[in-house]
């Protein structure tokens, strides 16, 4: 499929009150001029996701757009996406074959980008959509604007809880849409979230087991480590990495190798500083995105903080140890039994666990959150060796 993309929103302003005051206003009150002004158009076969979560979050949903592509429903549809810049490559390589128009936004930066904000709202309702998906359970205040500005005949999305959105909007902006779903509260996993929702849209059941990325040339060689996390209160300490990669290299031939974003040099630099040199083999900003997919696709072990590194390993099929925290436990991690080629989990179970990283501790500066430093090395050493 030949894509379009649009770019214009990626660049935003520092973040100001004022200019958030100017975006929540724009949010809140014009869809509802839109909504009149829709009456007086016809609508047109064109669908539209929106999906602007994190990196881990869209490997564990992608798989997907192509269910609906194909669905009875709406395979007649033209499908396009409204998407996170972090995954652009990723989408682009992998699912352009079914979307017709990328909108790649940094989507924390629009709140505090009114004119920007704007302008993409009304792009989408001149689009003319006739239906748009929501599917994230916590929903944000800016998709559910945006998901307003189109103005669409059918706007769906599930009634979700306020993580990400305060509760005083979300009484605003359920309004904005014509049907939410309610979740079972058996239904935890993320991806056991997504697979009910698209359920629910086609009316009949999905026939897929978890999430797949196809890549080329298997070697599984080596392993990876991704010493680094989004959020550094989230990231087992460097010493304990440090004590890790020293096992490993003691204990096997695998060539080990250090990956993660820019943003994670700091903690590389820590380890590369005291390994030996030439032991390790340091990746770190190295690698895109895809470049990333093929890494971990071509390794016989990942070992990695909970970040997108371990839903990728999960959907390459490699082998790989998470060191999990307790905020979101079950929710993204651990998978649940039925799913093959699931990470195994290394954690240490604590009462305050699903706190939705609202810690209840006192941390000091970016400290490691209390249930991440809780796990020892001889604990994801004992995970580590049976891949060895």
């Amino acid at each position: 499929m030949d894509n379009r993309i649009n770019f214009e929103a990626i660049k935003m302003p520092g973040k100001n009150r004022n200019l958030f005051r100017i975006t929540r206003f724009i949010l809140l009150r014009i869809p509802g001029l839109l909504k009149f002004l829709a009456k007086f158009r016809s609508g047109r076969p064109r669908l539209l996701m929106i999906k602007t979560d994190a990196i881990g979050d869209y490997i564990l949903f992608r798989n997907f757009i192509e269910i609906i592509a194909r669905s009875e429903i709406y395979k007649g549809y033209e499908m396009d996406l409204l998407g996170n810049a972090l995954w652009l490559d990723l989408a682009l390589k992998h699912d352009g074959e079914f979307v017709n128009e990328f909108f790649f936004i940094n989507p924390d930066d629009l709140y505090y980008s009114p004119i920007q904000t704007f302008k993409l709202g009304l792009k989408l309702f001149r689009e003319n959509y006739h239906t748009v998906l929501q599917p994230a359970f916590s929903r944000t205040f800016l998709n559910d604007g945006l998901a307003g500005f189109t103005a669409a005949k059918n706007i769906i999305g599930f009634g979700g809880d306020t993580e990400r959105i305060a509760a005083r909007y979300k009484l605003k902006t359920d309004k904005l849409y014509t049907s939410l779903f309610m979740l079972p509260q058996n239904i935890v996993f993320e991806f056991d979230r997504s697979k009910f929702f698209i359920e629910q849209v086609l009316l009949q059941p999905v026939a897929i087991d978890g999430p797949f990325i196809a890549i080329e040339n298997k070697k599984r060689n080596g392993v990876v480590i991704f010493p680094g996390a989004g959020v550094s209160k989230r990231r087992w300490e460097a010493e304990k990495f440090l004590a890790l990669i020293k096992l490993i290299l003691q204990h096997s031939k695998a060539p080990v190798s250090i990956a993660g974003s820019v943003g994670e040099m700091e903690i590389a630099d820590y380890l590369m500083e005291r390994l030996p040199a030439g032991s390790v083999n340091n990746l770190t900003g190295a690698t895109t995105l895809n470049g990333l997919i093929e890494l971990i696709g071509n390794a016989a072990l990942i070992i990695s903080n909970e970040t997108s590194a371990i839903h990728i390993a999960a959907a390459v099929k490699t082998p790989s140890v998470c060191i999990l925290g307790g905020g979101h436990f079950g929710r993204f991690a651990p998978y649940p039994f039925a799913f093959d080629d699931s990470p195994a989990c290394v954690y240490e179970k604590m009462d305050c666990y699903n706190c939705n990283w609202n810690c209840i501790y006192p941390i000091q500066g970016n400290g490691t959150f209390p249930c991440i430093t809780a796990i020892s090395v001889g604990q994801v050493w004992n995970s580590v060796q049976l891949y060895l």
